[in-house]
């Protein structure tokens, strides 16, 4: 599993880390709402651990905004010291799968992690990344624009699940590149090589450009009529 820890707490960060990546899954951390957010709306992640209270935006906050704005089904068990009733109802209201109150043994947290996944699997089989013509299934991999199937290489389908996810917000080149190649990008510009393709698929036969460079940041995927400046949300996922 790949699992976005959203967690200010050192210790449990470290625990969470050893435990898990001793059976092979990897972790990305991110130490506050704002930054857990952002990498949630704009990675694929098979679960995400989320903690109640953070520093610039609480896990309620994250969760809600995720769920509603970027419309993102990962499932999300909370982490945290809140153990009454309010609490949570309260967390399963902003749309957690599970909830786990601490202090929590860490096998135990592995075996919801395995329940929640059986359970959220099946619930949504086929979700379709659309922005303007362009549309990815998650599901078959298949990419269409306008009806016509693009044949993308692995790499360039990769960098196109995370724009669209990102869309209409830009995505700075190091979040590409690592969602390519993790903490070893290799030498040399391949990211530009990588974008070069994907444009030339995805833009080449096409009056509307969908694809645009955005020098000293990144890169961004938007429908035509997107604003200039348009703040993060994810892809139309249906």
């Amino acid at each position: 599993m790949r699992l976005l820890v959203i967690e200010d707490n050192r210790n449990l960060i470290a625990n969470l880390f050893d435990y898990f990546e001793a059976r092979g899954h990897v972790l990305d951390v991110a130490p506050d709402g704002v930054t857990g957010l952002h990498l949630a709306a704009t990675h694929a992640y098979d679960a995400i651990l989320l903690d109640w209270m953070l520093p610039r935006m609480e896990g309620p906050e994250v969760l809600r905004r995720l769920r509603e704005e970027h419309r993102s089904e990962v499932p999300v068990i909370m982490l945290t010291a809140r153990d009454e009733l309010p609490d949570k109802i309260a967390g399963f209201r902003a749309g957690a799968d599970d909830y786990l109150t601490k202090p929590f043994a860490l096998p135990e947290l592995e075996v919801r992690l395995d329940a929640v996944l059986a359970r959220t699997r099946g619930r949504n089989p086929r979700k379709v990344l659309q922005v303007h013509d362009l549309r990815l299934d998650l599901a078959t991999l298949e990419v269409q624009r306008g009806g016509r199937l693009l044949h993308l290489y692995p790499a360039c389908r990769k960098l196109l699940e995370v724009l669209m996810r990102a869309s209409p917000a830009a995505v700075p080149r190091d979040q590409l590149e690592y969602a390519l190649w993790g903490e070893e990008p290799p030498d040399g510009d391949m990211l530009r090589s990588h974008i070069y393709e994907l444009r030339r698929s995805v833009d080449g036969p096409f009056a509307d450009k969908l694809l645009h460079t955005l020098p000293r940041v990144g890169y961004r995927l938007c429908a035509p009529d997107a604003p200039a400046m348009a703040g993060a949300a994810a892809g139309d996922v249906r």
